[in-house]
């Protein structure tokens, strides 16, 4: 039984190790695809909260992201499906797009509450200012 169970696994083992998508000549370095998914994230979270605003200055987000990353639409195509057919690669490629995201929210936050206290600060100033000359 035994010496039938050990080819079995390894047969599973290699078979488990096959290339599904073959990885394409232009594919688009992780770090990259991150940066692009970014933006990717941000225009489509910009365009569901307020589209006029890309209609107004005359921006297709797709388009943008091709020209601003210097790619074309197959090869983002292209590299997302291989990407994709590794799914622990492909996870941590979106792990890091999260963190971007999280990370980009926790600085405007942190700026908000800072403008916020420099605005109280100011107030507080003013209203000072105005009890002393009465």
């Amino acid at each position: 039984m035994v010496k039938y169970l050990l080819p079995i696994i390894l047969l599973f083992l290699i078979s488990c190790n096959e290339e599904v998508v073959k990885k394409p000549n232009n594919l688009i370095p992780k770090d990259k695809m991150v940066t692009i998914l970014y933006d990717v994230s941000l225009l489509n979270a910009g365009r569901s909260i307020n589209q006029n605003v890309l209609n107004e200055y005359d921006i297709v987000p797709m388009e943008y992201i091709y020209k601003k990353h210097n790619i074309d639409s197959l090869q983002l195509v292209d590299s997302d499906t291989y990407y994709a057919s590794l799914p622990i690669v492909y996870e941590a490629i979106y792990t890091q797009v999260k963190e971007k995201i999280e990370n980009e929210e926790k600085s405007i936050n942190a700026k908000k509450e800072e403008a916020a206290k420099k605005a109280s600060e100011e107030a507080n100033k003013l209203k000072k200012a105005d009890l002393d000359r009465n």
